[in-house]
């Protein structure tokens, strides 16, 4: 029987990945990767050559029970996405729960996730918090911000450059203009950058300068 491990890589500096996770690299006799390209150049920046199968959110419901068979065969298959910890705002979910159904051991590796070290560095309060990723693109956009509203504490949301100024006036809307909100952008990369302060400030901040990178939106908590 096979064992699957979920190894976090870098979410933008190289330096960021452990060195357990580059030991259980090269102790799998076999790699999941998310875009194999991707994880390719990670690969030869370490040295490290492996077969590896492409798995993402696009094929993964076609080919879980596959990948099943697969790694019931290996001694040890590791999960790695493009960027950050498997199944956080990644492929990986539907993996573990078929794995841990067919009596497959699971692993998971601590590393890199881009929200922690935003939250920590927002300003805001982090002792309690909700973590949400990527909203809905259209329908049930607004439903989630009012529940992350009434939620009343610090909810965390991912989000594109293509979509972050509708996000802060929807934001705008539905807790108030004046809101306390941070905005990290390319956490741990060269621009990497953080713009504090009312919603409606840092959505003139964008305005101004357009939206580039990967971003993480730290609302602070509602309250009336």
């Amino acid at each position: 029987m096979g064992k699957l491990i979920l190894i976090p890589t870098p979410i933008g500096n190289l330096g960021d990945i452990t060195l357990r996770a580059i030991e259980t690299l090269k102790e799998c006799s076999y790699l999941l990767a998310e875009d194999t390209r991707v994880s390719g150049k990670l690969l030869n920046h370490l040295g490290i050559k492996k077969p590896i199968k492409s798995y993402h959110n696009a094929n993964e419901h076609k080919i879980v029970d596959q990948v099943v068979n697969l790694i019931e065969t290996e001694a040890l298959v590791g999960m790695i996405t493009d960027a950050g910890t498997p199944a956080i705002s990644d492929p990986g979910y539907l993996l573990v729960k078929a794995c841990l159904e067919a009596g497959i051991e699971i692993e998971c590796l601590p590393g890199p996730t881009a929200f922690v070290p935003a939250l920590v560095a927002s300003g805001l309060p982090n002792e309690s918090f909700v973590f949400e990723g990527f909203l809905p693109h259209k329908k049930g956009r607004q439903k989630k911000l009012e529940a992350l509203k009434n939620f009343g504490r610090t909810a965390i949301l991912y989000e594109s450059p293509y979509r972050l100024l509708k996000l802060l006036k929807e934001v705008a809307e539905i807790f108030g203009a004046q809101h306390p909100i941070a905005v990290g952008r390319e956490i741990s990369k060269l621009y990497e950058e953080y713009v504090r302060g009312e919603v409606l400030e840092v959505q003139k901040h964008f305005e101004i300068k357009a939206p580039k990178g990967e971003f993480v939106v730290i609302l602070g908590p509602f309250s009336d």
